[in-house]
């Protein structure tokens, strides 16, 4: 006899690209419903309202907070609105998740956690990649020990992440514009994650290489976790090479193919791209929206995408991502763990039942407020440690809660 799940109604602000990401995925998940949107965007909202025609549409983000029927609130509006409409949202006792980055400031993400405490409702800090399940999977072995202890964690990539069209805000380093506000959280969750959360001292620089594009587009860092273990992330995105070329299986993950990049780069400097157009595509309802999420997360196999390479070394083998899972290499040899999985989608999908799980039946919410206020310092130590060419030191980190995925099926651990 099956059970009849509760319904966990949601509104969002902010229905742009970042929007447009996550909508197919709420489209899988019957027990969670979009019922309202907010947006100052006239042509957004009529595109929600014929994609929803049940759902209320709202032009300011304090009517839809005011909303009754909503119970959680996704924020997935320009950096700077996130601090701000999360405490909104939970002023007015609305559950909240927010897109990276959570905040533009410590002191901002601080007021984000003390508004939902003070209010009683869940605040997630959402959309990184450690919800993906071969970094799940990754993590159930390192933690059981199969391995020997965690001993190293090194990621990289090369991405086209500067050469996606950008409005007037996301080019400004002070709201939260470039490469280090924006892709430190996918790298840096999931490095917390692997290495137990508790990080002691980043050593970092950026990189702001082109004129025409007036944010940082690299960065890369060394950390250390609290029991010295090292860890090395990189992020290129100025699209010339890019990581997906060392994955033979993956094809079409990536925003431009290796021609398209050229083009948008000679239109760039140039100052001939109509980049607001492209936006306007890519967003709901748009020409371009279900190519460029909807089928962009159709794939069946792992792509490095915005996350990267990772490769974990412990005492006694090596983890890295495989076609279907995970490569493991032990002592008896090498290991493919088909972790059986739609993984293009299951990042987004394990985010949301989270969430849900939290919400409706009171499970541990992990990837909470003070999970993603540490994730955010470190972000912002890489920036400036390259200003002031020094390594800092942290002073908000948390560990990852114990009993977190100890329940996730990982056939190499069933099968050992």
């Amino acid at each position: 006899m099956s059970v009849k799940m509760k319904t966990l109604k949601v509104g969002m602000i902010g229905v742009g690209m970042g929007a447009g990401e996550i909508i197919p995925v709420f489209d899988t998940m019957p027990h969670i419903e979009l019922v309202a949107c907010a947006d100052v965007n006239p042509a957004i909202l009529a595109a929600f309202q014929d994609r929803y025609p049940a759902a209320r549409t709202y032009n300011c983000a304090e009517a839809l907070c005011k909303d009754a029927e909503v119970d959680a609130i996704w924020i997935s509006t320009p950096n700077r609105f996130h601090a701000p409409q999360s405490i909104l949202a939970a002023e007015h006792g609305k559950h909240v998740v927010v897109e990276k980055p959570m905040a533009l400031d410590l002191a901002e993400a601080q007021q984000m956690v003390s508004a939902a405490k003070r209010n009683g409702v869940l605040l997630m800090a959402g959309h990184t990649q450690s919800y993906s399940l071969p970094i799940r999977a990754m993590r159930r072995i390192i933690a059981s020990g199969a391995l020997g202890r965690l001993q190293a964690v090194h990621l990289w990539t090369y991405s086209d992440w500067m050469l996606r069209p950008r409005t007037a805000d996301e080019l400004d380093p002070d709201q939260g514009g470039g490469v280090p506000y924006r892709q430190t959280p996918h790298q840096v969750d999931t490095v917390r994650l692997l290495g137990g959360g508790k990080l002691r001292s980043v050593r970092g620089t950026t990189g702001q290489w082109h004129p025409e594009r007036p944010i940082p587009g690299y960065y890369s860092a060394y950390l250390e976790f609290d029991d010295g273990t090292p860890c090395t992330i990189m992020h290129n995105g100025y699209g010339y090479f890019v990581t997906e070329e060392l994955v033979p299986w993956s094809k079409g993950y990536i925003r431009y193919n290796a021609q398209e990049r050229v083009a948008v780069r000679r239109a760039q400097v140039a100052g001939e791209r109509d980049e607001e157009s492209e936006k306007q595509s890519m967003r709901i309802g748009g020409k371009d929206q279900t190519r460029v999420f909807s089928e962009w997360f159709g794939g069946k196999h792992w792509s490095p995408v915005d996350l990267g390479l990772v490769v974990v070394s412990c005492e006694r083998g090596d983890i890295r991502h495989s076609k279907n899972g995970l490569f493991i290499y032990d002592n008896d040899g090498v290991h493919e763990v088909d972790l059986a999985a739609d993984l293009s989608v299951g990042q987004r999908r394990s985010e949301l039942d989270e969430f849900y799980d939290a919400v409706v039946n009171g499970k541990p919410l992990f990837h909470d407020g003070a999970w993603g206020l540490a994730t955010l310092e470190v972000g912002l130590a890489i920036t400036q440690s390259g200003r002031e060419r020094r390594e800092i030191m942290l002073n908000h980190q948390v560990e990852v809660a114990p009993d977190y995925d100890k329940d996730l099926p990982v056939p190499y651990l069933d099968k050992a």
